[in-house]
Parts: structure tokens; sequence; C-alpha cells
């Protein structure tokens, strides 16, 4: 199967993801800067969440451009990720409108270590199909910084019920790691 269907359904529903998240964002009724002070919270939880967003929409496109053709297996993986990729406007609501408290902090990072997971298993199932020997698979590697990335996320989600901040600073960690570019694809598919 081709794969450009593919590829403009992701970008569709990650630009609605985006849509949803900004509508979170309301403006107070004064007019006075006092009157931000509140929203705080919650616009921090925007930007991490916008930051991620990108980061996926960005590794996304990376790896579908290195895919030749998709199958069925694919289409369902790409599918779980855009599921587990459509929670975040609702944990970075929850987060934002809570101020950062140990629970919300913690469904946040499981859903954040959920999309890692399902962006991994969306990788193996494009290697699986391309074959182990494919530019794509050589490209991805052992893909040290995804597994990081877990690790990571698992000791922030336990880490947020003795401090939530220092659990967001991990959160924000892993995305100042995704934010430098991964150009393994790019050197694999660009000759």
């Amino acid at each position: 199967m081709v794969k450009g269907r593919l590829e403009a359904f992701s970008d569709g529903v990650i630009a609605i993801i985006i849509t949803i998240m900004v509508l979170e964002l309301r403006a107070p009724h004064e007019a006075a800067l006092a009157a931000l002070r509140p929203l705080i919270p919650v616009f921090l939880s925007y930007v991490l969440s916008f930051i991620y967003l990108g980061i996926y929409w960005n590794n996304h496109h990376h790896l579908l451009q290195a895919a030749r053709h998709v199958n069925g297996s694919v289409l369902w993986a790409n599918l779980h990720l855009l599921f587990w990729l459509s929670l975040i406007p609702f944990v970075t609501a929850w987060m934002g409108e809570n101020r950062f408290a140990a629970l919300p902090v913690a469904l946040y990072g499981t859903v954040l270590l959920c999309n890692a997971i399902a962006y991994f298993i969306l990788a193996r199932r494009l290697i699986a199909c391309h074959g182990k020997d494919s530019a794509l698979a050589i490209a991805l590697g052992r893909d040290f910084k995804g597994k990081v990335s877990v690790v990571i996320y698992a000791v922030a989600i336990l880490l947020s019920f003795a401090n939530s901040w220092l659990a967001c600073l991990l959160y924000t960690l892993v995305a100042v790691m995704w934010l430098i570019p991964d150009r393994r694809i790019e050197r694999a598919i660009i000759p």
C-alpha cells in the first residue's frame, strides 16, 4: 500500500489535536495583567505539550519519509500512536488546571510513556514491513534515545507523587533531548 493517505491522515489528526489543545486556553474576563497569573500553569502545560506534539509530528514525518510503503499492521500501529497523541489535550488541561498536582502530572507522564511505546511499535512495524536490512532499520539502529526516554518517563511518573515539579522537569528533559534533531533517518535516505 502507498503511504500517502497514512501521512495525510496523521497530519490532519495532529493538527486537530493541537487545535483542541489551544481551545482550552481561556482568556480572562479582566483586562489586568494580574488576571493572567492564574493561567500560568495552564500556559506552561500547553507549551510543553505543543513541543511534544511538534516533536512527534517531526519524527513521524521523518519516519514515513524513510518508508517506501505500508501494510495493515503499520496502519494499526499508526492508529495506536494517534490514539495516545489524542489524549494529550486532556492530560494537558487537567495538569494545568490543577497546578501540577501529583495525580494529573503522573497521568500526563503515563500518556507520554504510552506515546513513546506506541511510536516504538510503529517504528518496529515499519522495519518489519521493509526488512531488518532496510535503510529505515539501519537508520533507527538501537534507538538509544527512545529507550532512555521510556526510562525517564517511568522514573518521572513514580517521582510525581513525591515531587511533581521534578517530574515535570524530567518530562521537559526528554523534550529537550528530542528537540535536538535526530539526523539518523535524514542521513540514511538522503545520499
